[in-house]
């Protein structure tokens, strides 16, 4: 609140609309072009006075900013004026609420004139100009959305500098805090839609128990361009797969949820196998932004005793099968058909294999092999990572614990954070 202070002159009209209007160059300002409403350091302090009498004006000698700078000054009799001045480098506006409505039209709000100014200069500054009997005016002001009211009989050059200085200041604080809170909700909703596009398996009624780990390449999000799902139809097949997009961005992340739920329709609507993969590849290259994009696959169909399956690879890595008694081994990838969006007409073939009475299956990414070791170039590779799985089964790890521990240890052989999308998925059967 503004403290009143002995009444003094008008502030003098440094550059009047009328010159302004003969040699102005630039088109009005917009809401984006403004980007601070504070001053780069070194930069003049410019302030916008908008007040139709000027010969009735207060008078101020002089406007000085925080380094002792003179502040300059324009004047508008009007809107329009106002309009034409409004520039890049004006800092702040003066605007007096004692001017008619825009477009000279009668009306009951008291604030139209400031609300026009506002709605034309968001980005800015802005002191109302309120007669000294009018303080619940100017209070409202503020409200509506001024940074603060001084009254017109009451000005002087040091309380009008540090009013400006204040408002300048504030409006840019204003103005970060709020470019934060909307960064803050652009991340939230970001994560939610994230959350919401990964799956959630649909294994009612199943025996087989479910685990899966995900960890996107991206710094910061939460989907990358690796996708899995698992269903249970309802013959009690229970059916899985793990995919990859080439590349890890936001187009990828969002091409394999395309693929992800429209593998679940399809399976679904009971289809399998080859006729199921090139329905996915069709899909696949209507949606791609590039003829370029293609993505890996594996499926596997796991009848209803549970005791054999059905896989499909797509230029995917082959998945691991842990039994008891037995060393952890991949699976047949002869058979092993080239990505979705390689190549037209192609067919994949499906491949019986047999499980047993308990097992576990595991399908995974290549992020997951394609880790380093060390500082050197060399890779985890699949044989690295039977390996590595089998030591850990016989330590005794299973389900989402066994997954935890294999991310966490590719992670520290790769010496940081991976690059690539990692997806794992775990499906075990323990009767």
């Amino acid at each position: 609140m503004p403290v009143p202070v002995p009444r003094q002159r008008a502030i003098p009209a440094v550059e009047s609309g009328q010159a302004q209007a003969a040699g102005a160059v630039g088109a009005p300002l917009k809401e984006e072009a403004h980007r601070d409403a504070a001053p780069a350091g070194g930069t003049t302090l410019t302030l916008l006075l908008i007040e139709d009498d000027p010969v009735g004006s207060p008078i101020v000698p002089e406007l000085l900013d925080s380094s002792g700078k003179p502040i300059r000054v324009r004047t508008a009799r009007n809107l329009t004026e106002a309009e034409r001045l409004l520039t890049d480098d004006v800092h702040c506006i003066l605007l007096d609420l004692a001017l008619p409505a825009p477009g000279g039209k009668e009306t009951d709000d008291e604030l139209a004139v400031l609300r026009h100014v506002l709605r034309l200069a968001p980005r800015h500054a802005v002191l109302a100009l309120t007669g000294s009997g009018d303080a619940e005016r100017g209070a409202e002001a503020v409200r509506v959305g001024a940074q603060d009211y001084l009254f017109r009989d009451e000005l002087d050059g040091r309380l009008l500098s540090r009013a400006i200085r204040y408002a300048v200041e504030r409006k840019r604080s204003d103005t970060a805090e709020r470019r934060l809170t909307e960064s803050r909700l652009r991340a939230q909703e970001n994560r939610r839609l994230e959350r919401g596009l990964l799956p959630t398996p649909l294994l009612d009624g199943s025996a087989l128990r479910f685990a899966a780990r995900y960890r996107p390449g991206r710094s910061r999000a939460l989907l990358g361009g690796d996708f899995y799902d698992a269903v249970r139809t309802p013959d009690g097949t229970v059916h899985a797969m793990i995919g990859d997009v080439c590349g890890h961005g936001p187009d990828e992340a969002a091409l394999g949820v395309e693929l992800r739920i429209a593998w679940r329709a399809l399976t679904l609507a009971g289809l399998c196998g080859d006729e199921l993969l090139g329905t996915l590849q069709e899909v696949l290259e209507h949606e791609r932004a590039d003829e370029e994009i293609f993505a890996t696959l594996c499926t596997v169909d796991i009848a209803p005793d549970g005791r054999h399956a059905g896989l499909c690879l797509a230029g995917h890595p082959a998945p691991l099968l842990a039994r008891p008694g037995r060393p952890a081994e991949l699976l047949p990838y002869d058979d092993n058909g080239p990505a979705l969006g390689l190549l037209p007409g192609v067919h994949w073939s499906r491949t019986q294999v047999e499980l047993g009475t308990r097992w576990s299956l595991m399908l995974y990414t290549d992020g997951l092999i394609e880790g380093r070791i060390g500082t050197g170039g060399e890779r985890l590779g699949q044989e690295g990572m039977v390996e590595m799985i089998r030591r850990q089964l016989s330590e005794g790890l299973r389900g989402e614990e066994l997954l935890r521990a294999a991310v966490q240890e590719v992670r520290h052989l790769n010496g940081g954070e991976l690059t690539d999308d990692v997806a794992v998925v775990l499906l075990d059967r323990t009767e």
